[in-house]
């Protein structure tokens, strides 16, 4: 397989179509030796089926195991970290994962229980986990689907379920964008295994899966990333860690020489245009808000909006770190906990928000 290449097959047996593609993109060979450490990185970003649109489906994952254990390879672990907010612990079981990890016999390594290290990330010092340092092999397992705060998210930004919980936070202080082109260089990814499978177009958090029945292989994070931005109606230019992380060299933006090698013609169906999402931020006033807290606040927008009470809303919802000690008028989230009227927690869930932006309307606009 080359660098520039993107495989993208088309079914519904998704253990099998993995393994097939695989084989097609021949990922053995690119493993320089038996004994190495491979690693597994899905996104298990919060406790939910992958039904729902935001965390990877455990098939593929024991596709790509079963695939490597027939090929000799016996060193392999998946490692993730969920969201602020959520143990991974509680993903692990609900998504599949621990009956995953015993029937192969792979451990887990649960990435919010790691300690943090010192790591220069392209010329920005950044804590990555520990146990990332003992991985020779990184096969990443990121689920296409749309961010509320990046528009996108795929292979490049999968890659913060590998920091610290505080790290975590810090980038959203330090603006997102930056931060997560920067550890692109901190973190290399050796090979790419996308879930295309439902995702959500809208939501990290999923609950509005757009079913697909897609898996891709590719090498290069910022290339599909790039192609990312165009099957979801956007410019490279409007996620910019995409553009930051090629101008630091994590890979190539640049689709006019990709191939992509569509293995049946069942795969070649375009992702529809959705955008429920920005009507609803115009009602935020976010600064450095965390994802967790930013993701399940936009759903709850959206429980509002179906009940006829989003428009009701008469001033600004606030969030994020960059409100800590200060006041206004309404806030969610721990950090905003000096604001009139507030909804503690960090995060609150988004059925908590729903039910104080609800109340809020409905005893006070009254």
């Amino acid at each position: 397989m080359k660098k520039n290449e993107i495989y993208i097959k088309s079914g519904t047996e998704y253990k099998e179509m993995t393994k097939e593609l695989l084989e097609q993109c021949g990922l053995a060979e690119q493993i320089p030796a038996k004994d190495l450490q491979i690693g597994i990185k899905p996104n298990l970003v919060s406790p939910t089926e992958a039904s729902w649109g935001a965390t990877t489906h455990p098939e593929i994952v024991a596709g790509i195991i079963e695939y490597l254990q027939k090929k000799g390879f016996a060193k392999i672990a998946i490692l993730e970290g969920s969201w602020v907010g959520d143990k991974t612990t509680e993903a692990y079981e609900l998504c599949g994962y621990r009956e995953l990890s015993e029937k192969y016999q792979v451990p887990f390594w649960d990435m919010q229980k790691d300690t943090g290290v010192d790591r220069d990330c392209g010329g920005m010092a950044l804590k990555i986990c520990s146990s990332v340092e003992k991985i020779d092999f990184l096969i990443n397992v990121p689920v296409l689907k749309g961010h509320c705060q990046t528009k996108i998210t795929c292979a490049l930004k999968n890659m913060k379920g590998l920091i610290p919980n505080t790290e975590k936070r810090r980038f959203h202080a330090l603006g997102l964008h930056k931060p997560i082109a920067h550890l692109n260089m901190g973190i290399r990814q050796d090979f790419i295994v996308v879930d295309n499978i439902c995702g959500d177009l809208d939501f990290e958090d999923g609950g509005n899966p757009v079913v697909m029945n897609r898996i891709w292989a590719g090498m290069d994070p910022v290339l599909i990333d790039a192609y990312v931005c165009q099957i979801m109606h956007y410019q490279t230019n409007d996620v910019p860690y995409v553009k930051l992380a090629e101008e630091l060299g994590a890979g190539s933006a640049d689709l006019s020489q990709a191939e992509i090698i569509f293995c049946e013609e069942t795969a070649k169906k375009a992702l529809p245009k959705s955008r429920k999402v920005v009507e609803l931020q115009d009602a935020v006033e976010e600064v450095e808000s965390c994802s967790a807290c930013y993701g399940y606040l936009i759903p709850a927008l959206e429980m509002l909006k179906n009940d006829g009470l989003f428009e009701k809303l008469d001033t600004k919802i606030c969030i994020g770190q960059g409100y800590r000690g200060k006041t206004g008028k309404l806030g969610v989230g721990a950090c905003t906990c000096r604001f009139e009227h507030n909804l503690n927690g960090c995060p609150p869930t988004e059925n908590q928000i729903y039910e104080f932006l609800k109340e809020y309307i409905e005893n006070f606009l009254q």
